[in-house]
């Protein structure tokens, strides 16, 4: 009788396991988590179900409570590489090389031929800016396995950094952010096919700031021929990108948008590869958006009339991968910025930080504008009656660049985005009105700030003469 209930609850604890697992495909990470705590509670050393918890208390960000579960999976099950990648993955993350070296050289042992342990080793070494070893990881993956989209997306974001565009754009096409719509549409993907008198549909991809950045190639799409360029966009970006010249037609997509009627469709992101945009062939013809005049009126009597007007970002959006190094922490970081002279500080904080934006610090005077901006389009009408942007990598460094308006942009140490590329102090995608402040190491931002803070002298007194 014992051994049969002993059974019993071995066979209850796997049936909430795979419940879970299915919770887990499904989405429902909350039901997830309640399967796999049941399973464990029922049979503690069941080492699968403490590495699916880990996985789902890391997607929640509980990381000291994925840890646990995962070392505790490890300990119980030494030979499950899914389990050393995860927890490599977590300890890179958070700094912890010297920790994530030592599961990942366990890991190699286990499995040298594992195209997933050298793509995740060449995440390792990019996080330390070891851009040599991490190269050679990625395409040790690919030589394992020339489909592994993993370490092709990885070395992409690598060789795109430092300007290589011929590889970094082939490679970029491993990325499958925009399956859903390569399901949805019935045309054909556009692959670099004539135009001449051919209609084209541009879908969207990613964020805010990178369809700002990547709107640009309609002109492109534009001058190839093509007879009618529609463009899906975020709902935010639709009456911004009705200033967009090469654009025939405007969807959001919230909207109805068919899946058919055109000649091609393509992702925004694929362009590039399929134009062969190179460092020195970037299309940065600029402004190539606008704002509406009716809009840039009604905000501008909300500004003051004297003073040079700075526009203030300090925070991205939360759930963007790296959001803790490209955000400020806080606006009383900023405050060296309010010993400058004769300068109007304009918040254009949206979301995060705005309850910072509407009880500004002592020491630095804020107009809070970002609570009443609906999109866009009202973005863009405030910047064009600004002075200054001063901002961290978000959508409204793109939006300043597309507009021309001058801006600073304050860019982390700690996986600096591809498109800055390496070291540079000037953009590529937005020549003559961009300038790029780095970190010299990873959470500098008060010599950043500091930095800041000198040129901004010098600029207000450009201004006032």
């Amino acid at each position: 009788m014992p051994l049969n209930n002993k059974m019993s609850t071995n066979q209850k604890a796997k049936s909430l396991f795979y419940e879970g697992a299915g919770h887990i495909q499904a989405g429902d990470y909350s039901r997830a988590e309640e399967c796999f705590k049941e399973a464990i509670r029922i049979a503690p050393n069941f080492a699968e179900a403490h590495a699916n918890l880990g996985f789902i208390l890391d997607k929640k960000g509980a990381l000291r409570e994925a840890e646990i579960h995962y070392r505790i999976s490890l300990k119980l099950k030494q030979n499950c590489l899914e389990v050393y990648l995860n927890l490599g993955s977590l300890l890179t993350t958070q700094k912890r090389f010297d920790e994530a070296w030592d599961i990942y050289e366990t890991a190699v042992a286990i499995a040298p031929k594992s195209p997933a342990i050298w793509s995740n080793l060449g995440i390792f070494y990019t996080c330390q800016k070891l851009d040599a070893n991490a190269e050679k990881c990625y395409r040790r993956a690919i030589e394992l396995d020339e489909t592994y989209g993993a370490a092709r997306f990885n070395l992409s974001y690598l060789l795109l950094r430092h300007g290589n565009f011929e590889e970094g754009w082939r490679y970029f096409e491993a990325r499958d952010w925009y399956a859903s719509l390569e399901r949805y549409f019935d045309c054909p993907r556009w692959r670099g096919e004539p135009l001449n008198a051919k209609s084209m549909l541009i879908g969207y991809e990613a964020g805010h700031g990178d369809m700002i950045q990547f709107c640009r190639y309609a002109a492109v799409i534009k001058s190839l021929g093509a007879s009618h360029i529609t463009l899906v966009c975020h709902p935010a970006l639709k009456r911004l990108f009705a200033t967009l010249g090469p654009v025939d037609k405007i969807i959001a997509f919230n909207e109805e948008v068919p899946r058919s009627g055109w000649d091609f469709w393509t992702p925004p992101f694929s362009i590039p590869y399929y134009c062969k945009t190179r460092a020195d062939s970037i299309p940065a013809e600029i402004p190539y958006l606008h704002p509406q005049p009716d809009l840039a009126a009604k905000w501008e009597r909300e500004l003051p009339a004297q003073g040079v007007r700075v526009g203030l970002v300090w925070k991205g959006n939360p759930k963007f991968e790296n959001d803790s190094e490209r955000s400020i922490e806080s606006l009383d970081m900023l405050k060296p910025l309010g010993s400058v002279p004769g300068i109007s500080f304009i918040s254009l904080q949206k979301g995060p930080g705005e309850n910072e934006a509407m009880q500004p610090i002592e020491g630095l005077p804020l107009i809070h504008l970002g609570g009443r901006i609906e999109d866009f389009a009202d973005t863009a009408a405030i910047i064009t009656n600004l002075d200054l942007i001063i901002c961290v990598d978000t959508g409204a460094a793109h939006l300043a660049g597309a507009l021309g308006k001058p801006c600073w942009v304050l860019l982390p140490d700690f996986v600096t985005d591809w498109r800055w590329l390496n070291g540079r102090s000037d953009s590529l995608w937005y020549p003559g009105v961009m300038r790029l402040f780095r970190q010299s190491e990873t959470g500098s931002w008060q010599e950043v700030i500091s930095e800041v803070a000198e040129a901004l002298k010098l600029f207000a007194k450009e201004r006032r003469r």
